[in-house]
């Protein structure tokens, strides 16, 4: 199997005493606020360091800025989104902290699937495709096993959440 396109760093640790009270904050309403409103906080942070830092990172949450061309404006649009890595993909889900409506990325996305991630310091062109099904449903379990708040999001809106897998080209 050839070598993953996308850099595995990660700052912090997953054994680190915060990991699970962060964790368990994060799942709660509030805590879905405070994340909401440090996004921009975590985009410039992200985007200064080329998606090596985040301020997730001493949870060891992996994290990437996703960049996408806007459906209406056609401008680029800038997400710091957490992912999960399986093979030479990265998977990205549409979970908005469980509100009732889609993220925007993720209709940028549908419109025109070529993006770009930032990530361990790399600018990588990516191209997305839709999750549908059974392996949408495995790696939505993958999410939430990784970091325990997407079944509270999954709780909190009857919407289907959208999910990308993003390869590299």
């Amino acid at each position: 199997m050839a070598e993953s396109p996308f850099p595995d760093v990660r700052w912090g640790s997953e054994t680190s005493f915060i990991r699970k009270p962060a964790i368990a904050f994060a799942a709660t309403k509030p805590g879905s606020w405070v994340i909401r409103n440090l996004a921009g906080v975590d985009r410039a942070l992200l985007e200064r360091t080329n998606g090596r830092f985040t301020v997730l990172g001493p949870i060891a949450a992996p994290v990437v800025l996703l960049t996408t061309t806007g459906r209406k404006s056609g401008e680029p649009r800038t997400s710091p989104l957490l992912y999960y890595r399986e093979g030479d993909r990265l998977f990205v889900v549409g979970s908005n902290f469980g509100q009732q409506h889609h993220p925007a990325w993720t209709s940028n996305l549908l419109a025109d699937p070529r993006a770009t991630v930032a990530i361990g310091g790399k600018k990588i062109p990516v191209t997305a495709t839709p999750v549908t099904g059974a392996e949408k449903a495995r790696i939505y379990d993958a999410f939430n096993d990784m970091v325990r708040v997407y079944g509270e999001y999954k709780n909190r809106t009857d919407r289907d959440m959208r999910m990308f897998a993003l390869a590299a080209g």
